[in-house]
């Protein structure tokens, strides 16, 4: 930002407009990955947070990730169910925050020219209840 000769900066580094995407899924005692909702071409991830219901006995787990997409290079980016936040027990009512350091995504750029798709996986017990998944992101 303070660069001589002046360099023109992305809106995703500074003076952005922060975006939120939402939705919310009730599982109905299964296994599964849901597409919560796509990401557009060159947000940055700046953030999340997951809230659930109680979605199983002693072993449901669930955690956040991505479908696979092809990249503007045309590599195909296979898919990811713990991207942006570990499975994590979800035995009881919970939230919690995902791309929520570095390694998980935070500040990352999406490069997915038709979009990413973020997902929310339960594994190991049939899951039944609300999940709300909402991520922030920086684009314009």
């Amino acid at each position: 930002t303070v660069d001589t000769p002046s360099v023109k900066i992305s809106t995703t580094e500074l003076h952005g407009r922060v975006r939120v995407a939402y939705a919310d899924f009730t599982a109905d005692a299964a296994q599964e990955t849901i597409n919560m909702f796509k990401l557009p071409d060159g947000a940055r991830i700046i953030g999340g947070r997951v809230n659930h219901a109680q979605l199983a006995g002693s072993s449901a787990t669930l955690s956040i990730g991505h479908a696979a997409y092809v990249n503007a290079a045309g590599t195909t980016v296979a898919a990811d169910v713990d991207e942006y936040k570990a499975a994590a027990a979800a035995t009881s009512v919970s939230a919690f925050n995902i791309a929520a350091t570095t390694a998980l995504g935070e500040n990352s750029l999406v490069d997915a020219p038709d979009g990413l798709i973020v997902t929310a996986t339960t594994a190991g017990a049939n899951a039944t209840g609300k999940i709300e998944v909402q991520m922030t992101y920086v684009l314009d």
